[in-house]
C-alpha cells in the first residue's frame, strides 16, 4: 500500500505513527524527546515509521507542553571560516546524538549583529545557547539572565569567573609560538594579527607576543604591527606592509593561519625564500597548514573537542546534572618547515 500523502491530504498524527510501529502513542513520543530512553529496536521501528509516514511533530504544542523545543542555538563570527565550522560540526553531532537540534547564526563580527541574531534565537525558543568568545554586546548576556536561558561561552577564558566557558588561552599560546622564534635567534620581529576590536581572542594572541619579545628585552615596533580581516588578500597584505621600510623582519608572526598562508603567498611573490629569508607563523593548526609549502609552523586548537565539550556542557545543564564551569583544553606547538633561524 503507498503511503504517499498527494496535495490536500492529511497530515500524519502521532496515532498514525504508534499504528503503524506498532507501539502505544506514549512511546513515540518518548522516542521522539528521549531516544535514549526507548530500546533501540522499537526506536528504530519508530524513526522508519515517521519517514514513511512524514510525520512532523508539532514543535510549537510540543514546547508548550513540555517547555522544551529540544533546540540550542549557537552565534559565532562567520561560516566562511573552516576552524569554526570544526567546532559547529562536533557540536552539531554531539546534540543530535541526544536528540536535540541545533540552530546556526553568524555575526560577522559586528556586535549589533550578534544582539540581534541573538534575540531572534531566544524568541524561538532555544533551550539553550553557545556564544563564542567573551566579549558580546552588553544586551547579549542580559537577555540570556533574564530569560534563564543556559549558555556556554567558548574559544576562550572568562577571567571574571562570573560565565561559565569552554575555551583555550589565546595569550599563552602566542607567548609559546614567540618564545620558539627567539630561542631560534631571531631579534627582529612583525605581526599581522587579526582585528582585535570586539575580539579579545585576537586581543590576547597580540599581548602574548608583546609580552614574550619584552621578556627577552626584544621591542615590538608599531609599524610592525597590523591588524587585518582573516583572509589571504590580507595576509599578502599585511606582509607587504611590515616589510616597509628597514630593518627587515626575521620573523613575522600571523593571527592566524589564513593570514599566514596569505604571506607565505606574498612572501613566494617578492623573492623572499621561507624560512631562510623570513620564518612565517599561524594559529589554528588548519588542516592546509600541514599541506602548504613549506608546511606551516603553527598553533594546534582542539578545535572539534571544543564543540563537543560545548555541548555536552549545556546537556548536563539541562539534564539538571553538574556541570564544569571552567574547562580550559590544552593547545600545542606544531613546529613545521617554515620556521628556522635567521640567516647569518
Amino acid at each position: 500500500m503507498s503511503t504517499h500523502q498527494g496535495p490536500g491530504a492529511k497530515a500524519a498524527k502521532l496515532s498514525d505513527v504508534a499504528r503503524l510501529a506498532r507501539v502505544s502513542t506514549a512511546t513515540v513520543s518518548r522516542a521522539l524527546t528521549c531516544p535514549d530512553k526507548v530500546k533501540p529496536a522499537t526506536a528504530a521501528r519508530i524513526r522508519q515509521a515517521v519517514q514513511t509516514l512524514g510525520y512532523v511533530a508539532h514543535g510549537a504544542a510540543r514546547a508548550l507542553a513540555s517547555r522544551r523545543t529540544r533546540t540550542i542555538g549557537a552565534v559565532i563570527p562567520t561560516l566562511d571560516n573552516a576552524i569554526f565550522a570544526n567546532t559547529a560540526h562536533a557540536l552539531q553531532k554531539t546534540l543530535d546524538d541526544a536528540g536535540y537540534t541545533l540552530l546556526l547564526a553568524s555575526h560577522e563580527f559586528d556586535a549589533d549583529v550578534e544582539a540581534r541574531v541573538t534575540q531572534a534565537l531566544v524568541e524561538r525558543g532555544v533551550d539553550g545557547l553557545v556564544l563564542l568568545g567573551t566579549t558580546h554586546h552588553p544586551s547579549v548576556l542580559r537577555m540570556l539572565d533574564t530569560h534563564q536561558i543556559p549558555y556556554v561561552l567558548t574559544w576562550a577564558l572568562d577571567a571574571s569567573g562570573r560565565h561559565p566557558c569552554v575555551g583555550f588561552d589565546s595569550r599563552d599560546a602566542a607567548v609559546r609560538i614567540t618564545r620558539h622564534l627567539i630561542d631560534l635567534g631571531h631579534r627582529e620581529f612583525a605581526m599581522i594579527s587579526g582585528v582585535t576590536a570586539g575580539n579579545e581572542r585576537a586581543a590576547a594572541r597580540l599581548e602574548g607576543v608583546r609580552q614574550a619579545l619584552a621578556a627577552r628585552g626584544i621591542a615590538l615596533a608599531p609599524e610592525r604591527v597590523v591588524e587585518k580581516p582573516y583572509t589571504l588578500t590580507a595576509g599578502r597584505e599585511g606582509l607587504r606592509e611590515v616589510l616597509r621600510g628597514p630593518p627587515r623582519p626575521t620573523a613575522v608572526i600571523c593571527g592566524n593561519d589564513v593570514l599566514a598562508i596569505g604571506a607565505l603567498a606574498e612572501c613566494h611573490a617578492q623573492g623572499f625564500a621561507v624560512p631562510l629569508d623570513i620564518s612565517v607563523t599561524g594559529f589554528d593548526d588548519l588542516e592546509i597548514a600541514a599541506v602548504v609549502t613549506p608546511a606551516l609552523t603553527t598553533v594546534h586548537f582542539p578545535t572539534a573537542d571544543l564543540g563537543t565539550y560545548a555541548a555536552q556542557h549545556l546537556l548536563a545543564r539541562l539534564a539538571g546534572k553538574p556541570f564544569a564551569m571552567r574547562t580550559e583544553l590544552p593547545v600545542e606547538l606544531v613546529v613545521r618547515a617554515s620556521t628556522a633561524p635567521p640567516a647569518a
